[in-house]
C-alpha cells in the first residue's frame, strides 16, 4: 500500500522496507496507479509538467565502465571525443532552451570527477546560466566536499547524481565506482545546500526486486531526492548492455507509479529512452505521477523525444507546462504551486 494521505498531504517516510516496496510494486495495475494519482493530486497540480534541457559539455574519453553508456572509454561505440565547450556556446544553448520553455537548463560532463580547474570552468558557466532566470543543475561525476560548496557558491541549484540500480545489481553494472562513492557525493551535495536529482536506469537485466531496492534506497536517503529521474535503457551498439531483452513498458509504468507513491514530493522525471516510447506509454506515465521531463532532440549523447511531438503530446493530454516560480518548495515536502488548487 502507499503512505496513507491525510488532509491532503502524504506521510513522508524514510523507513521503507525492501519486502513493502516489492509488495507496492506487485499491487494490481490499477490499484497502483489509483493510489498513485491520489499522492500526486496532494502535491502537485495534476496537469502541469516541468520541463528541463540537458546539455552535453564535455563528451566521451570517461574512465568510468558503466555497462550502458556510450562515454565510457572502456567501450567501442564509435563516439567522438569533444573537449569541455566554451562558455558562449552553452549560453547560447542556455537562451534557446529558454525561449523554448525550459526552467532548468542541465550541463553533464563525462568525468570520473572534475579537476578544479574544470570546476572553475563550470561555476562559471553555471553562474552565467543562473544570470539568464533559468535554474541550474550539473552532473560531473564524484565530488568532494569543498567542490559542492563551490558550485554552491556558483549559484547551482541542483546536483544530479544517480545510484543507476539496486546495490545487489550494482556490480553487473559497473566496477569502477562503487556504490558507497555514490552516496558520498550525494551527501557532500546535501551538506552544501544544494538539491538533489538522483535516480536510475530499467531495462539493464534488473528484476522488479533490484527495482524495488532501488526505489527504497532513494526513499530512504536523508531526505528525498527533489528530483527522481526514471531512464530507460537507450541501447547502444558497442556496449555491454547492447541487445539486453526489453523491458515490459508496463513494468516501467509500475516503477514510476511505485517512485510517486515512495517519494510524494519530489519531480518524477521521464529522461532518457522517451523517443521509443509511445504516446500511450508516456500518457500512462503521467497519469501514475511522473511530472517532468527532459526536452529537447537528445539527452547527452542519445536521442530523444522531437519538441513538436512534446508540445503536440501535451495539448492532446491537457497539459501545462510549469513556469519557473521564485519559491520553491521546501525539500521533501509537497509542494502544489500557487494558482493551481487541489481539484
Amino acid at each position: 500500500m502507499c503512505m496513507p494521505v491525510r488532509d491532503d498531504h502524504p506521510q513522508i517516510r524514510h523507513d521503507w522496507t525492501l519486502d513493502a516496496v516489492e509488495a507496492l510494486l506487485d499491487l494490481p495495475f490499477n490499484d497502483l496507479l489509483l493510489q498513485a494519482q491520489q499522492v500526486h493530486r496532494a502535491c502537485f497540480a495534476p496537469n502541469q509538467v516541468q520541463v528541463s534541457t540537458l546539455l552535453s559539455i564535455k563528451t566521451g574519453a570517461c574512465p568510468e565502465d558503466c555497462g550502458y553508456c556510450a562515454q565510457s572509454a572502456h567501450h567501442e561505440t564509435g563516439l567522438p571525443r569533444e573537449p569541455l565547450l566554451p562558455l558562449e556556446a552553452v549560453l547560447t544553448a542556455a537562451r534557446d532552451a529558454k525561449a523554448q520553455g525550459a526552467t532548468r537548463f542541465c550541463m553533464g560532463a563525462a568525468w570520473r570527477h572534475p579537476s578544479d580547474k574544470h570546476l572553475d570552468q563550470v561555476a562559471a558557466m553555471v553562474t552565467a546560466i543562473h544570470d539568464l532566470g533559468l535554474e541550474t543543475c550539473v552532473t560531473l561525476g564524484m565530488l568532494t566536499a569543498g567542490q559542492a560548496l563551490r558550485l554552491k557558491a556558483a549559484g547551482l541549484d541542483y546536483y544530479n547524481h544517480n545510484l543507476d540500480t539496486s546495490p545487489e545489481f550494482y556490480g553487473q553494472v559497473i566496477s569502477t565506482r562503487t556504490y558507497q562513492d555514490r552516496l558520498e557525493t550525494l551527501e557532500h551535495v546535501r551538506a552544501a545546500g544544494l538539491k538533489t536529482c538522483s535516480g536510475g536506469i530499467l531495462g539493464m537485466g534488473e528484476s522488479r526486486r533490484d527495482r524495488a531496492s532501488l526505489l527504497r534506497q532513494l526513499a530512504n536517503l536523508p531526505a528525498h531526492p527533489e528530483s527522481v529521474p526514471i531512464n530507460l535503457l537507450v541501447q547502444v551498439e558497442g556496449t555491454p548492455l547492447f541487445g539486453t531483452a526489453p523491458l515490459d513498458p508496463l513494468e516501467f509504468v509500475r516503477t514510476v507509479a511505485a517512485a510517486r507513491c515512495l517519494m510524494p514530493g519530489s519531480y518524477v522525471r521521464l529522461s532518457a529512452g522517451r523517443a521509443a516510447m509511445s504516446d500511450e506509454l508516456q500518457a500512462l506515465c503521467y497519469f501514475a505521477g511522473a511530472n517532468s521531463v527532459f526536452y529537447g532532440e537528445r539527452l547527452l549523447t542519445t536521442p530523444n523525444a522531437a519538441s513538436d511531438r512534446d508540445h503536440a503530446l501535451f495539448d492532446r493530454l491537457g497539459l501545462r507546462v510549469e513556469a519557473l516560480e521564485p519559491e520553491r518548495r521546501e525539500p521533501g515536502g509537497c509542494h502544489r504551486p500557487h494558482g493551481h488548487p487541489h481539484a
